[in-house]
């Protein structure tokens, strides 16, 4: 059966209507007990949200799943306002358990899409788990061509300075470097609030040993080109082995960069940025950062719970190139013979996780897997202390709907003393 199915306006309308009285002196409390009215009605549940962000990363879902037990993920299709126009569908199986939408590629199209669906008023996401599942760039000194990486973090590299590297100074190794620095290797000192995503490393963890159930696939061709990374004196050998499930994190950036230098950049960005001691970046990608981030404030308003996240990229090329081949020629007319291998996987490795999910709902993860480490932003959004950047704006208590202060007001007074928007002050 196939239901179509469009938000209702008056629902959108009443949804306008409580932020109002918010605003307009009836308090919060009136707000929030509105919002858990709205939230109780009869919608649909998912257990499992699959994120996907262009057709290749959808369509192998939808050409799968029917063979399974599962069922066909496009039983159900509800248009959605504010989902991209070129993917305007999420869909669902016939018994809802399992849903799936495309984002759209780049950071504004999956920052909007997500938000679209969160406050769109049709799910009931407060239990559902999301699996942001997608292809990536990959590092080879952490993986290979069709690996399986599950992060914990995502870093929204490029969020700095830029100084074209032929003009940047003598001492300096890329032309990057934070807000409100001087140097690449110093922490932003302008915080703007999306630098660093984390998630549920328990959860993390959880799926990983799950996808360590699928047999991932490889070709030929891959294997080749992985071959080529045999010549650099061991400092690429996770390059030069088969597709595995690996734990490393995730760079987000809308430019589709390629390169040693600046993916060893970002290798540095990513490990300060965390707070981290090692080299922990191995995937980039166009929209994690954003997906997070729109998943985040739906959590701080009590739409989803932002425990519940799962990061998954797989690798359909490498981020820079090896010893014998230019980058352009890596970039623009080589054929790694990644992608379709990199697309397989996402399937075979996702669906041990969505099954997981399924089968152990009642025993495991209806209630949940509590997280042990920090998760949400570098502001410190959701509450607790974050284990990189500057400390929580918020207190260690995160935000609060009930909250009339402007805190991005006060910080920016207390970062500028007045001077605004220049070098050295608010930038």
């Amino acid at each position: 059966m196939l239901l179509s199915t469009v938000v209702p306006m008056t629902l959108i309308a009443s949804v306008s209507s409580m932020a109002l009285k918010a605003d307009g002196g009836t308090g919060a409390s009136t707000y929030k007990t509105g919002l858990r009215d709205w939230l109780s009605r009869e919608r649909i549940a998912p257990k499992v949200v699959i994120v996907s962000m262009f057709s290749p990363e959808a369509e192998i879902w939808y050409e799968n799943m029917p063979d399974t037990t599962l069922g066909d993920v496009r039983a159900n299709n509800i248009t959605v306002p504010g989902l991209s126009p070129l993917y305007p569908h999420v869909h669902c199986n016939a018994r809802g358990e399992v849903c799936q939408l495309t984002v759209g590629e780049s950071e504004i199209n999956a920052a909007v899409s997500m938000t679209a669906l969160a406050l769109s008023g049709l799910f009931d996401l407060s239990k559902t788990y999301f699996l942001l599942a997608g292809i990536a760039g990959i590092n080879p000194k952490l993986g290979t061509l069709g690996s399986v990486a599950l992060s914990r973090f995502s870093v929204q590299v490029a969020l700095q300075y830029e100084i074209d590297a032929r003009e940047m100074p003598a001492n300096f190794s890329t032309g990057y470097f934070p807000y409100g620095t001087y140097a690449p290797n110093e922490y932003p000192s302008t915080i703007y609030g999306t630098e660093v995503m984390e998630v549920n490393e328990n959860l993390r963890d959880a799926a990983a040993t799950l996808a360590q159930r699928a047999k991932l696939a490889d070709s030929a061709g891959a294997a080749d080109y992985r071959e080529k990374y045999r010549q650099d004196g061991g400092v690429y050998a996770a390059a030069t082995s088969g597709p595995s499930v690996i734990k490393c994190d995730t760079a987000t950036a809308d430019v589709y960069y390629s390169g040693t230098l600046l993916s060893e950049a970002f290798e540095n960005t990513t490990e300060l940025w965390t707070n981290q001691s090692t080299i922990t970046y191995c995937a980039s990608a166009q929209e994690d950062s954003a997906t997070l981030q729109a998943l985040m404030r739906a959590a701080a308003w009590g739409f989803v719970d932002f425990s519940r996240t799962i990061l998954m990229r797989t690798g359909s090329d490498f981020d820079r190139a090896p010893p014998s081949i230019s980058e352009f020629q890596h970039l623009r007319l080589m054929d790694q013979n990644g992608f379709d291998i990199a697309i397989q996987n996402i399937y075979l490795a996702g669906i041990e996780i969505v099954k997981g999910i399924v089968a152990g709902w009642n025993s495991t993860y209806h209630d949940g897997i509590k997280p042990t480490n920090y998760i949400g932003d570098i502001l410190g959004t959701l509450g607790g202390e974050p284990d990189f950047g500057p400390g929580s704006w918020f207190g260690g208590a995160g935000f609060s709907p009930e909250s009339s202060m402007e805190v991005g007001l006060q910080k920016r007074k207390v970062f500028t003393g007045g001077i605004g928007r220049r070098a050295g002050g608010w930038k």
